[in-house]
């Protein structure tokens, strides 16, 4: 039996469609200008050999690590963000990466909110500023770009930070060993949307 299109169907259909990329695009008017900071920022960040050997290196000393390990590490950094005495924080924001990405940060005039990078078990490798966690291998951030492969972006909702009173965003990608192609860990970069758009 042949079915017969109405061409005023047609039109509709490519009208809805029309329609609903508009709409995503409204309510996340974010998303173009995040993509284009990804490619001309970050992308230059994350392909700085100091970052892709800082990774690799941890990938390497955390390789044992079970899941209970990671558990009890993420554990100690909670309590950690809260006490004077924070042996584990202090070791990852004294390491030359976190410094790297500190600069990074502050070379934005406030844009950026905070970077991190994580390793190959979502494990914090270095950061910017103190993280609340130091395991983000349970979060998106790290599930839809190291487990996406070597491309993958994650742009996510547009939240408002009650301290500042800004609206942020965070944007986070894979990172790639350049020798192999391999994603080796992951990035996130909080974004101050006022200042973006």
């Amino acid at each position: 039996m042949k079915i017969s299109t109405h061409p005023l169907r047609s039109i509709l259909g490519g009208l809805t469609g029309v329609l609903l990329a508009t709409a995503a695009y409204a309510a996340a008017p974010h998303e173009a200008p995040m993509r284009d900071f990804a490619s001309n920022t970050v992308a230059n960040w994350i392909s700085n050999p100091m970052v892709v050997e800082a990774i690799k290196a941890q990938n390497i000393k955390h390789a044992s690590l079970s899941q209970d390990q990671i558990d009890k590490l993420d554990k100690q950094w909670r309590a950690e963000t809260g006490n004077s005495d924070r042996p584990l924080i202090e070791e990852v924001l004294a390491k030359a990466l976190s410094k790297f990405l500190a600069e990074a940060k502050g070379g934005t005039q406030g844009l950026v909110t905070e970077v991190f990078v994580m390793d190959n078990k979502g494990l914090n490798v270095g950061q910017s500023d103190v993280t609340s966690d130091y395991w983000q291998g349970d979060e998106a951030k790290w599930k839809k770009t190291f487990l996406a492969g070597p491309d993958a972006m994650f742009i996510d909702e547009v939240e408002q930070d009650e301290s500042t009173q800004t609206f942020q965003s965070q944007l986070s990608m894979s990172i790639v060993d350049p020798a192999t192609g391999n994603v080796i860990g992951a990035i996130t970069v909080g974004v101050n949307i006022d200042a973006l758009m």
